[in-house]
């Protein structure tokens, strides 16, 4: 019996050692130190090559591994903002299994890296009144499917009271998705930011979900106009008159801005396009031969502004679209910036607009 009983416990311990070698040893990945470089980890045993990826860096960075199969890298100093990155394991793309904090998007598996600044930046978490983002479903007789939306409601706001809020209806980018403007955009904590500097109106922001495919991109259009909008305003006190209404989007998001609030100025007075991917058919449809009446376009649109970076590789079709906006006698206001075609301009868009609408 005593046999048995020890064979048993040596069954047990042998089966502990092994799963405990098998078991990814606990590490913490990325560590943000206090002069902003960030170490990065990752574990593998088999993996031959480990690299980094970031949008802030120039070129990909290897990491290297230790005699547990720790893979480790710390990069130097970075400038506080909200960074996409991920590893290339033997040349696979994979987000940080270690990092909760996935970047929103339905292509890219990438996780985020936020480093805070010496001083609140303008999308930190800070110590003010904060407003809510709730998760909604709408019926849209557009797609003919229920479809989500985020919508962010201001501190302070009573769905029963007497105020009637103005509305920001914000895109995100192709293969992004409606959660990417808040994860990512931090959309709401900009907000709250800048209402409790005074710098900009409590407002709801709208955020639907942009992709449409595989029904045809000009549905969205459709979409927003016949069905989220009135959503809106049957469930929320909010103003119903174009000059209530904002419009902005970010890349496939741009171009969808623009049709959408240049095709139904009596709709929006508010058009903030930010680095617009405009290579579509609905574009072209839309702006190839447009004559429009400036004069009263300019009166409806209040406020028209295009933004893109200088390194952003939208920059040159950007550009020339702000011109061709320009010969039609629009009044277009350009935001040019150093940088790419990142959520990092985003988020510089974003509270450069939100001061400017509903004044």
């Amino acid at each position: 019996m005593k046999r048995h009983i020890y064979l048993f416990l040596s069954f047990l311990l042998s089966a502990s050692a092994v799963m405990a070698q098998q078991r990814p040893p606990s590490i913490s990945s990325p560590d943000v130190h206090p002069d902003h470089s960030i170490t990065f980890r990752y574990f593998s045993r088999k993996a031959q090559k480990v690299t980094l990826n970031g949008e802030f860096l120039k070129a990909p960075v290897a990491l290297t591994k230790d005699t547990s199969g720790i893979w480790s890298v710390t990069v130097p100093p970075v400038k506080p903002d909200i960074y996409p990155y991920s590893f290339s394991v033997d040349s696979v793309q994979t987000a940080d299994p270690n990092n909760t904090y996935i970047f929103a998007n339905e292509r890219f598996k990438r996780s985020i890296v936020d480093v805070p600044g010496d001083q609140p930046l303008v999308h930190s978490l800070q110590n003010v009144p904060h407003g809510k983002v709730s998760y909604r479903y709408y019926k849209s007789g557009t797609l003919g499917v229920t479809r989500q939306v985020l919508v962010y409601t201001p501190p302070g706001f009573n769905p029963n009271g007497k105020t009637r809020y103005p509305v920001l209806y914000l895109i995100h980018g192709g293969s992004d998705t409606e959660e990417t403007w808040t994860k990512v955009g931090r959309a709401n904590l900009i907000a709250d930011n800048l209402i409790a500097q005074g710098k900009a109106k409590p407002m709801l922001i709208v955020m639907p979900y942009g992709n449409v495919r595989p029904a045809p991109m000009p549905d969205f259009t459709k979409d927003l106009v016949n069905d989220i909008v009135p959503f809106i305003e049957a469930n929320y006190p909010v103003s119903k008159d174009s000059k209530s209404r904002a419009v902005a989007g970010f890349s496939v998001g741009g171009g969808q801005t623009l049709n959408i609030g240049l095709t139904n100025p009596d709709k929006f007075a508010y058009v903030c396009s930010y680095a617009p991917y405009t290579a579509t058919e609905e574009f072209k449809k839309n702006f190839t031969d447009w004559s429009p009446n400036a004069g009263q376009l300019n009166k409806q649109v209040k406020l028209f502004t295009i933004s893109v970076g200088t390194e952003d590789f939208l920059y040159e079709p950007v550009k020339q679209n702000i011109a061709m906006f320009k010969e039609k006698g629009l009044n277009v206001e350009p935001l040019i910036v150093p940088g790419g075609h990142t959520w990092m301009n985003c988020k510089l868009y974003l509270a450069t607009t939100l001061p400017q609408l509903f004044n």
